[in-house]
């Protein structure tokens, strides 16, 4: 048997034994159980019904490994939860865009039966399947970016606030209310999380848990300790603030002394050699006919 008939055996075969596998290791006793407890405690306590998931959810949810799943949940929470894309419908359209993948490559390859079809249907197979997870990364990456360059301009309200007399959450809420960016809406989150019963080194917690800025992580950690062992905030909220004017100082430094590099590499390939030739190719042309 040649090579691509093993690879077309092999896409066949590990998706069905996976599917089986999935099927077969799955806690049916305690999905049954929760179903039967909040059946019991909800539905006939206040008359409603309780819809199962769509048939194409549960299957994808199925074949998703729960690890993955948590993780596609941390990345959707550092992208602020995009209301186009929840949790569910991303699990739920990974599969159709890798279905969609295979059906078009079984299609190429009944027209043209090759190895590098069945390389390319692969490709474009696995591409689909985790193409939204790389858009949600680079949504949250960008959204993490600007939570970074926000910072220090956030913190700054929040001590002038704190050092006109406000208290601490009175100066999240107004530098949330003034800031426009994700930073804000983070913010807003956590005083949401407060009002609403959740424990404030819980809500500072998860806060840091959005984000991925170390600069966040700091001045979160800074709170909790000051908020745990009664330090005045006001001095916390000073020296996190001096600390991220110098950050984001040595940041622009940074990429001030990178320019140059990032700046050789146009300047060699495409500005160079056009300039060569306005200046040289008069001389060249001559020289040319000089010689023929």
């Amino acid at each position: 048997m040649t090579t691509h008939v093993w690879l077309i055996i092999a896409a066949i075969v590990l998706p069905l034994a996976y599917f089986v596998w999935s099927l077969a290791t799955i806690d049916r006793k305690g999905i049954v159980a929760i179903h039967t407890n909040l059946g019991s405690g909800f539905a006939q306590g206040a008359g409603v019904s309780i819809q199962r998931p769509p048939l194409l959810l549960g299957v994808a949810r199925k074949l998703t490994p729960g690890s993955y799943e948590a993780k596609l949940d941390h990345w959707l929470a550092l992208a602020g939860r995009p209301k186009s894309m929840p949790l569910t419908k991303l699990i739920a359209i990974k599969p159709m865009l890798a279905a969609g993948g295979a059906l078009f490559s079984v299609l190429l390859f009944v027209a043209n039966p090759s190895p590098t079809v069945v390389g390319l249907g692969l490709f474009l197979t696995l591409f689909l399947y985790f193409i939204p997870d790389l858009l949600v990364y680079n949504q949250g990456a960008k959204r993490q970016e600007a939570m970074k360059m926000e910072f220090p301009n956030t913190l700054d309200q929040m001590l002038i606030s704190v050092e006109a007399g406000l208290g601490f959450e009175s100066a999240m809420e107004r530098a949330s209310a003034q800031g426009t960016g994700p930073l804000a809406h983070e913010l807003m989150r956590t005083l949401q999380d407060i009002q609403v019963g959740r424990p404030r080194q819980e809500a500072y917690e998860a806060l840091a848990e959005r984000s991925t800025v170390t600069d966040v992580r700091s001045f979160v950690l800074a709170v909790i300790q000051a908020d745990k062992y009664g330090i005045g905030i006001a001095n916390v909220l000073r020296a996190q603030a001096k600390q991220a004017r110098v950050k984001r100082r040595q940041n622009a430094e940074e990429k001030a002394m990178k320019l140059p590099v990032k700046v050789l590499f146009p300047l060699l390939f495409c500005i160079f050699p056009v300039l060569f030739i306005i200046l040289l190719g008069p001389a060249g042309i001559r020289i040319m006919e000089a010689f023929s």
